[in-house]
């Protein structure tokens, strides 16, 4: 019994493997090409994914809060498939005759570091041994370490790691200048702005309503009110989403 399941536990996670991981070889990447998202969300060494999904959790709340939760899944997909790409690329030009693997979701989580560097580059955080350090050194560094690297191996890695890394750099300079590049995703994956584009779609040629309800009732009341819609639309949309006029008024009730 025991020499039966000691190939079955040995096959069953070097199956998966084969399956989830993303291949650089062309013909095994025709066969998988489901590889290039399923690789994102796969690990096998248990610190891999710990410090992977530590990472995950400071950076993607920290994009989350200033650029909204709709946000942080659809870049997370779009810098792991950028490395994906990358990887294929670097891969084939430099070992075209190996069939090298990638899993982990560090392309996608360099991705949101980089992109909360480029939108909040002063922004520090702290650090163990280090003390606090901006975001834009740490990305900065991050991203010496890995062209340091290279020579020594893991090189697929690597390019993915850039290759997420550039993703966020852009995805933050085109939506400061007005293009969001997740819209698609962010489309699909949330209903809520499904619904308030059809409903935009609707009340096309009526008269706009301010977003903010105000009731009438005592000025406590009102005041409450506005501000919990402020922090809904914050959460919902982060920081950036909200108006001068409604930055002004937060700003000036968080004094009062």
């Amino acid at each position: 019994m025991a020499g039966w399941i000691s190939p079955a536990a040995g096959f069953i996670p070097t199956f998966l493997y084969e399956q989830l991981s993303l291949h650089s070889a062309l013909p095994a990447f025709i066969v998988k090409p489901w590889g290039l998202f399923t690789y994102m969300f796969t690990h096998v060494a248990i610190f891999h994914v710990f410090f992977n999904m530590l990472n995950l959790y400071w950076f993607g709340n920290l994009f989350r809060s200033f650029l909204g939760n709709h946000r942080v899944l659809p870049l997370y997909l779009l810098g792991g498939i950028t490395g994906g790409l990358v990887f294929l690329l670097v891969y084939n030009l430099a070992y075209p005759s190996l069939d090298g693997t990638l899993i982990g979701a560090s392309a996608s989580v360099i991705c949101l570091l980089v992109a909360c560097a480029t939108k909040i580059p002063d922004y520090e955080i702290g650090l163990l041994f280090l003390g606090s350090i901006r975001l834009k050194w740490l990305a900065l560094a991050l991203v010496i370490l890995d062209v340091i690297a290279i020579p020594d191996g893991n090189t697929g890695g690597i390019a993915a790691h850039l290759g997420g890394a550039l993703m966020g750099f852009v995805y933050v300079k085109l939506l400061d200048n007005g293009t969001d590049i997740c819209q698609p995703l962010i489309w699909l994956f949330n209903r809520r702005v499904r619904v308030e584009a059809t409903s935009r779609r609707k009340q096309m040629f009526k008269p706009k309503k301010s977003p903010l309800k105000v009731v009438k009732n005592g000025p406590e009341e009102n005041r409450q009110l506005r501000l919990d819609q402020l922090l809904d639309k914050i959460n919902d949309k982060g920081f950036e989403s909200l108006s001068p006029d409604e930055k002004a008024w937060l700003k000036k009730m968080s004094q009062e």
